[in-house]
């Protein structure tokens, strides 16, 4: 498989397994065939993992854990998140040494790559549009940010328990691009990266999302980008495999994308694939997170990667057909 620098993380394969599939965020899977797609994954050549402790509360790092009992294969590097909130002054220097020793033990390894900062970054003082009674699980303030979170991050790199920290780059735009101009900066950032341009539900603000503004701004910066969403929750699939009630994002996003699955079979691809082709055919995405859950989505994701990035007219045809302007 082809690989990409990720930044200061260096090389890592332009395909990344992620935990969603993994931790059944995306529909129903079995433990069996979860630890069996992880295996056929690195298998593939996919070099870097992501999960997280949020995905199926832990199941997607317990996956893991098993697949790989504790030794991952030469070259593969594994990353994690923590969800830090606000849990008070003093606080969370203690909240990511629990998350992650937690994630550690059901990874069965002792070190990880990189850590996440899986919160919503916001500017102090700020209330989220979405979900505000649950802002202080979902959101980090500036000043906690600056003052405990990447100190905290930082430490655990000193003391080599993680390679590098990250953050989210889904949260309020403009607190991101402050994150990323900032020293000391993050190593990574993981970035909606769809045709669609859409976060779907997890996007919890009114100010417009600046996502490819982001992308591009960390790339400036020698930032790696994990491209995240490609098919946006399954909205830019055949069919959304879960039970989602017709107002949610995801399904307006999947009524959206009519047009380009038409598309998709006009030029005799799944939309899936074409989705995961336009993605990494984005500029500045480094690699792209998969949401797979079992071996036959790997599968087509690994083949459309190996058919590699999508062709400029092609680009502005999907474009076009979902009502963006510009280019990938």
């Amino acid at each position: 498989m082809d690989t990409r620098p990720l930044g200061a993380l260096g090389p890592v394969s332009v395909l990344t397994l992620g935990g969603g599939g993994l931790g059944q965020i995306w529909g129903e899977t079995s433990r069996k065939e979860a630890v069996a797609t992880a295996r056929a994954a690195v298998d593939a050549g996919i070099t870097l993992l992501d999960v997280a402790p949020g995905y199926g509360r832990g199941e997607a790092e317990r996956v893991i854990g098993e697949a790989f009992a504790g030794r991952l294969p030469e070259g593969v590097r594994i990353g994690t998140k923590v969800m830090v909130g606000d849990p008070g002054p003093g606080a969370v220097a203690d909240r990511i040494e629990h998350s992650l020793s937690r994630s550690l033990e059901a990874l069965r390894l002792d070190r990880v790559d990189c850590c996440f900062l899986h919160s919503n970054l916001v500017p102090d003082g700020y209330v989220l549009a979405r979900h505000p009674e649950v802002q202080h699980r979902l959101a980090t303030p500036w000043t906690r940010y600056v003052d405990e979170v990447r100190p905290a991050f930082e430490r655990l790199v000193a003391e080599g328990r993680i390679g590098a920290w990250g953050i989210t780059g889904v949260a309020l735009p403009r607190t991101v691009l402050d994150a990323l101009a900032d020293a000391p900066a993050p190593a990574a950032v993981q970035c909606i990266a769809n045709l669609l341009d859409s976060a779907g539900s997890i996007y919890v603000h009114d100010e417009p999302p600046r996502h490819r503004e982001v992308i591009a701004a960390a790339a400036g910066r020698g930032i790696g980008v994990l491209g995240i969403r490609a098919v946006q929750a399954g909205a830019l699939t055949d069919s959304v495999d879960r039970q989602l009630a017709d107002d949610e994002p995801e399904m307006a996003d999947y009524r959206r994308a009519a047009a380009f699955r038409t598309l998709a079979t006009e030029v005799g691809d799944s939309p899936a694939a074409l989705a995961h082709r336009y993605a990494l055919a984005m500029d500045s995405v480094d690699t792209v997170v998969l949401g797979v859950k079992n071996r036959v989505e790997l599968a087509e994701c690994v083949a459309a990667a190996a058919r590699g990035p999508l062709d400029a007219a092609l680009v502005a045809r999907i474009d076009e057909a979902v009502g963006r302007k510009g280019s990938a």
